[in-house]
C-alpha cells in the first residue's frame, strides 16, 4: 500500500514514464512483425512467378568449343524443350515459351497485348489458376486447338463486363475461343513481357503454327515460307521445374549439360545461357528482409531501453525527493534491506504493468491490422513469438537495472544525512 501510495502521489510522472515502456514493447512487437510480414509478403509474390522454377534464355558463347568460334548466339528451340523433358531425370516438368505481341479483337474492344504459347503443365508451376472457365489441357496442345485463356486485366479490356467464356476472339487474324479467365494476381515481378494479369495464354502448338516466333532473327535466317526475320522453331525461353528444392542446383546443372551438348559449347561457359532462378531470388529476398527485420528489432529494443532509462531517472528523482522520508523510516527502525525492497517494488510495478500493457497493445494492433485494407506495398504484421520473448527478456533486464541502482543508493543513505536534508 505504501508503494502504491507513493506512485499515486506522482501519478502524472509515473504515467509518462510508463508510456515510454508501453511504447517500447509495442514497437518491438510491431516493427519485428512488419519485418516478418514484408518477408512473408515477398515470398507470396515470388510464388506468383513460380514455385521453385528456373527460366532459361539463350545467350552468346564466350569461349571456343568443339571447333566452333566464340560469340555464337545460342537460340532455344522446341527440340531443346523435348530433350530436357525426355533426358533430364531431375526435372519434374518443363515447358517451352513463345511470346508474341499481336493484335487481339473482340466484338467489344481491341488490344495489342502479349500472347504466350506454352505447354499445359506450365500453368501449374507458374501458379496460374482459373477464376472463370477452365485452363488448357493436354488435348488442346495435342490437337493444336485455337483456345485462349485471358489474364484478369486482358479480360477487363477485351470483354468489359460482358460474358466471356465461349466467346470468339480474333488473335493476329485467327479466330480463337476463350475458355478461361485467370484469377487476378498480386504480382510485383515478372519476366518477358509483363505480369500475368496483362497476358493471354494459348497452347504452344497453336502459336507455333499460327504465329511462330518473334521477328528477331538475322535477315539471312528466314521462315520456310519466305517471311524474312522469322525463324520457325525458336523459343523465347524454356521454363523448368526441378523434382525438389533440395535438388534444384543439380537439376539446373543437368539441363545446362544437355543444352551444351545439343548446341556444341562448353557446359562451363556462363555466357552461353542466361538463367533466372526463382530459388536464388527467394534466398536473396529472404536475406534482405532478414537483415531488415533485425534492424527493425534493434531499433525497437533501443526504444525500449530508452524507456528503461526513464524508469531509472524517475526512481533517482524519487530517492532525492524522499530523502527525508527515508531518514525518518530508518530512524524508526527500518533496515537498509527494507528501503531497498520498497524502491525495487516501485520500479517493478512501473515496468511490469507498463510492459503487460505494451504487450497487449502491440498484439492488439497486429491483430487489428489484419482486418484493415492496406496498400499493396504495406504487409500485415505477423505476431512473432521471438519478438515477444525478446521484449519480455529486455523488460526483465530493465526492471533489474532500472530499479537496483536507485534502490541501492536509497539504502546506503544514513539517517542523520537524510534528516538534515531540507
Amino acid at each position: 500500500m505504501q508503494t502504491l501510495s507513493a506512485l499515486w502521489q506522482t501519478k502524472l510522472r509515473s504515467f509518462l514514464t510508463m508510456f515510454g515502456i508501453v511504447w517500447g514493447i509495442t514497437s518491438v512487437i510491431l516493427l519485428v512483425g512488419l519485418g516478418i510480414g514484408f518477408s512473408v509478403d515477398q515470398k507470396e509474390h515470388l510464388k506468383t512467378i513460380g514455385t521453385d522454377i528456373a527460366i532459361i534464355f539463350g545467350g552468346q558463347t564466350g569461349a571456343q568449343a568443339g571447333g566452333y568460334a566464340a560469340g555464337r548466339k545460342i537460340r532455344m528451340t522446341i527440340d531443346d524443350a523435348v530433350a530436357i523433358r525426355d533426358q533430364a531425370t531431375l526435372i519434374k516438368t518443363v515447358s517451352p515459351e513463345l511470346i508474341r505481341t499481336v493484335a487481339e479483337v473482340s466484338q467489344w474492344n481491341a488490344s495489342n497485348r502479349a500472347v504466350r504459347g506454352v505447354w499445359p503443365q506450365y500453368q501449374k508451376f507458374r501458379s496460374l489458376t482459373a477464376d472463370q472457365g477452365r485452363m488448357m489441357n493436354t488435348e488442346d496442345e495435342a490437337t493444336g486447338a485455337r483456345v485462349i485463356v485471358l489474364g484478369a486485366d486482358s479480360n477487363r479490356q477485351l470483354f468489359p463486363g460482358q460474358k466471356v467464356i465461349g466467346e470468339p476472339l480474333m488473335v493476329a487474324g485467327y479466330r480463337y475461343t476463350v475458355i478461361g479467365v485467370l484469377e487476378k494476381k498480386k504480382q510485383n515481378g515478372s519476366y518477358g513481357s509483363g505480369p500475368d494479369n496483362t497476358q493471354l495464354f494459348v497452347p504452344y502448338s497453336s502459336m507455333a503454327r499460327d504465329f511462330p516466333a518473334a521477328a528477331d532473327a538475322p535477315p539471312d535466317e528466314k521462315h520456310p515460307d519466305g517471311v524474312p526475320g522469322v525463324l520457325r522453331g525458336t523459343l523465347n525461353d524454356i521454363v523448368i521445374e526441378p523434382v525438389s528444392p533440395e535438388q534444384h542446383e543439380l537439376a539446373v546443372l543437368q539441363v545446362q549439360h544437355i543444352l551444351a551438348e545439343r548446341h556444341h559449347y562448353d557446359p562451363d561457359d556462363k555466357e552461353a545461357l542466361w538463367i533466372w532462378d526463382t530459388l536464388d531470388g527467394s534466398k536473396f529476398t529472404e536475406r534482405i528482409f532478414g537483415v531488415m527485420t533485425l534492424f527493425f528489432g534493434a531499433v525497437a529494443v533501443l526504444t525500449l531501453a530508452l524507456g528503461g532509462i526513464g524508469v531509472m531517472n524517475i526512481m533517482l528523482v524519487a530517492v532525492t525527493e524522499r530523502t527525508r522520508e527515508i531518514g525518518v523510516r530508518k530512524a524508526l527502525g527500518a533496515r537498509s534491506g527494507d528501503i531497498k525492497r520498497q524502491f525495487l517494488v516501485e520500479s517493478a510495478i512501473i515496468t511490469l504493468v507498463s510492459g503487460v500493457a505494451g504487450l497487449l497493445l502491440g498484439v492488439s494492433v497486429c491483430i487489428a491490422m489484419r482486418f484493415i485494407t492496406l496498400p499493396d506495398f504495406v504487409p500485415h504484421p505477423v505476431i512473432s513469438p521471438v519478438a515477444i520473448i525478446a521484449s519480455l527478456s529486455t523488460l526483465t533486464l530493465i526492471t533489474l537495472l532500472a530499479g537496483t541502482y536507485p534502490a541501492l543508493r536509497a539504502a546506503k543513505l544514513s539517517p542523520m544525512e537524510c534528516l538534515r536534508t531540507e
